[in-house]
């Protein structure tokens, strides 16, 4: 978290630091996205259970019960690792376009920590009344500020292909992230059933 922090308060010199250490990304997985993450999970999953969320067509704030809010912020917490790895994906695609030569290593790093303040951000899902495009607006300006500085420094593009492969790299977070941020501030509204349905049933087979 404090990590998170540094890259938006002080971002040259923690990218610097991210760069030189050239951590492997399980590691950077294990030690950073992974308690972010679950802190997120705790604390919108109390928030859940405790205060609920708006939801139906006339907004009416419901609770979750235990089960279903633990089940819903596992399947939260795929699906942003999904993102992460989406994402590292996509860059390293996106830099051999631009006749770079990167690794999966540093793509995720870029990533993984490019991402902090979406996951420092989604603390704030836990208020009841936040709304879910907000925090996201918020975080997708703070992150492309962050990757501003952090693509250059870990991964070393060229210097005439470095400013597009960072426009490219901020029209897919925003695209990447934004599905997500629809998929799970739709469900908390109520209007995925579907998938609302299939969660609740496996709740039900929790035993608490």
């Amino acid at each position: 978290m404090i990590r998170a922090l540094l890259l938006i308060f002080a971002p040259v010199p923690t990218w610097e630091h991210i760069a030189a250490a050239q951590r492997r990304w399980g590691a950077i997985l294990l030690t950073y996205v992974s308690p972010l993450l679950l802190l997120n999970a705790v604390a919108e999953g109390y928030s859940l259970v405790q205060w609920g969320k708006p939801r139906g067509r006339i907004a009416q704030y419901a609770t979750f019960s235990v089960s279903h809010a633990v089940l819903f912020e596992v399947f939260v917490t795929l699906l942003m690792l999904a993102v992460v790895v989406v994402m590292a994906r996509l860059i390293k695609a996106l830099g051999d376009t631009f006749h770079g030569r990167h690794t999966f290593r540093q793509t995720f790093t870029v990533a993984a920590y490019g991402m902090g303040p979406f996951f420092l951000i989604r603390l704030f899902d836990a208020i009841p009344s936040a709304s879910p495009w907000l925090t996201w607006g918020i975080a997708l300006f703070l992150s492309s500020a962050t990757l501003y500085y952090g693509l250059p420094l870990v991964m070393r593009p060229d210097p005439p292909h470095a400013f597009g492969l960072y426009l490219m790299t901020i029209l897919l977070l925003t695209i990447v992230t934004g599905l997500a941020r629809f998929v799970t501030a739709w469900y908390l509204q109520g209007r995925l059933a579907k998938l609302e349905h299939v969660i609740s049933n496996l709740s039900t087979q929790l035993p608490f």
